[in-house]
């Protein structure tokens, strides 16, 4: 591990974070009770300990009553300021706020890199990928509402359809990405005129507090208000009063039903949802090994397998799984670890204090169901990390076969008739995608044919992923709900609505009178440029 004297000059942790300021109803307000402090797993010192990072509010029920009375406010039944904006406006306050965000790189990036230890190139990419979906954000929504800006006739009746806001959202977003999926979420649902309650992950939640006065100055008061503290304390009292119009959460789909349980009227309650997965690999006889293990150690090993599109499970062919496991192990202990600023690394600490002692239990457990570790180094622990322990065979009763590790660990199971891995799949609790590795297409159409319809990507030879995110990302059953894509986001959190009128000349003439005043800014036939 790196040590103090060798961590480069500009990551270095030289003062400590105390965040008192939190954001309601466009005051920066000050917080003078009880705090949680924010440490990282990584060690500035030789010998071994956490790095104290800074603290944060730990807030509770008044403080998130006061954030959800701001949004109620801002929203005011519809007549807000903000959702009757003309969009072009709302559009002006977004590029208010990408523009001061981005001058904010060097810190969140930095933040990014000790508070979940995400590689530096990762994390860099995390932000300029951000930075990206915000602009492509903004560029759909002109384009929703210049196809929007027109009338339509069917049987007599014109219609002037929009897309609208839903009112009140409540966004909890993950630690694994929690500058991107979080705005994910919170960016599509501010555009499209709702109004937000925002409380960050248990982990990366520092890295927000930079934008805390980019939020403030860039949108109307109430439309962002972020709160700190536990998510039990803070969004369980906001759903019990049933004002919540959205659930926005990327997490665990406990958590969800658990917050979902607490609104008093869950069928007014719309949910955008991102939630675990068991991401199997399928790999055929005729797989090509080099690509396919390339793909498979990107798959299991890209931040410690800490993304729900992670691949969690590798199912090889009985006639290739020798060769495969031999090379696969190999490659798995030729990783790079080591602190996220280090050149070249690939395996990075876990910011989970308990993440090795939960994956040493799944360990345990599949070696005395009779798995046994491939790899030379799989297992092996220093204070921070556990090395990824490639694991075969890999049985249904097995804790790491059942649930969703959501960091190194790999389990492999091999077969011989290829409908094992799919009445698996089929079996699943889970359904967001899969990846196939396979050349023969007689093989593979069948395949694909059958798996897209249990999971919702299908792919070829190549690691899962999110990304590029102008495509569709969602999951079956218990893995999402609602489409999260710059496209589809803005159509998660909006609902459309219309002025509808018969054709005829007093109607018609008002329409014109409308249009010439614009007094309106939802009838407008405006092109935005």
């Amino acid at each position: 591990m790196s040590t103090k004297n060798n961590i480069p000059k500009e990551f270095k942790i030289t003062e400590t974070i105390d965040q008192r300021k939190y954001l309601v109803n466009g005051q920066l307000k000050s917080w003078s009770g009880d705090t949680t402090e924010v440490y990282s797993t990584i060690s500035s010192t030789a010998q071994y300990q956490p790095t104290l990072l800074g603290s944060i509010p730990d807030m509770g029920e008044p403080e998130a009553m006061d954030a959800l009375q701001a949004a109620l406010g801002a929203y005011n039944q519809g007549q807000g300021v903000w959702p009757t904006m003309k969009v072009k406006d709302r559009i002006e306050c977004m590029e208010t706020f990408v523009g001061k965000m981005k001058e904010k790189r060097s810190t969140i990036v930095k933040l990014l890199m000790w508070e979940i230890g995400k590689s530096l190139p990762d994390s860099q990419k995390e932000f300029d990928r951000t930075v990206e979906y915000i602009e492509d954000t903004i560029e759909e929504y002109k384009e929703l509402d210049r196809s929007s800006a027109k009338f339509i006739k069917h049987q007599g009746v014109y219609a002037h359809i929009r897309r609208g806001p839903l009112g009140v959202v409540l966004c909890l977003g993950p630690y694994n990405y929690p500058l991107n999926e979080t705005f994910a979420l919170l960016i599509p649902a501010i555009i499209m005129g709702n109004t937000t309650v925002f409380k960050p992950a248990k982990h990366g939640v520092l890295l927000i507090t930079p934008l805390l006065e980019a939020f403030q100055t860039s949108f109307p008061k109430g439309v962002v208000n972020i709160l700190f503290g536990r998510g039990r304390a803070v969004a369980a009292p906001i759903m019990k009063t049933g004002k919540v119009d959205v659930l926005a959460l990327i997490g665990n789909s406990k958590s969800a039903n658990a917050l979902q349980d607490q609104h008093p009227k869950s069928n007014r309650l719309r949910l955008v949802l991102g939630l675990e997965a068991k991401n199997p690999a399928i790999i055929l006889p005729d797989a090509d090994l080099d690509l396919t293990i390339d793909e498979v150690i990107a798959g299991t090993t890209s931040f410690n397998g800490q993304r729900c599109t992670a691949l969690k499970v590798v199912y090889v062919h009985e006639e290739i799984k020798a060769e495969f496991l031999k090379r696969f192990s190999a490659k798995v202990d030729g990783l790079k670890f080591g602190n996220p600023w280090d050149q070249g690394v690939q395996l990075t600490p876990l910011p989970e204090p308990g993440k090795p002692a939960y994956i040493q239990e799944l360990l345990d457990d599949a070696l005395a169901k009779g798995a046994s570790i491939k790899n030379t180094k799989g297992g092996k622990q220093t204070d921070n990390y556990i090395w990824p322990a490639v694991l075969y065979p890999v049985t249904k009763d097995m804790r790491v076969y059942q649930e969703e590790q959501f960091g190194p660990i790999i389990p492999v199971l091999s077969f011989t008739d290829i409908s094992e891995p799919l009445d698996d799949m089929a079996e699943s609790n889970y359904g967001q995608q899969v990846s196939l590795f396979g050349k023969d297409v007689y093989s593979l159409s069948p395949l694909i044919d059958t798996l897209a319809n249990l999971v919702c990507r299908v792919n070829l030879n190549s690691s899962c992923q999110r990304g590029p995110d102008v495509y569709p990302f969602t999951g079956r059953k218990d893995s999402a709900q609602a489409t999260l894509s710059v496209h589809d986001a803005l159509r998660s959190f909006s609902i459309r609505t219309f002025v509808a009128f018969k054709d005829n000349a007093l109607n018609n003439e008002t329409i014109e009178q409308l249009l010439e005043a614009k007094v309106s800014n939802f009838l407008s036939t405006d092109y935005i440029l």
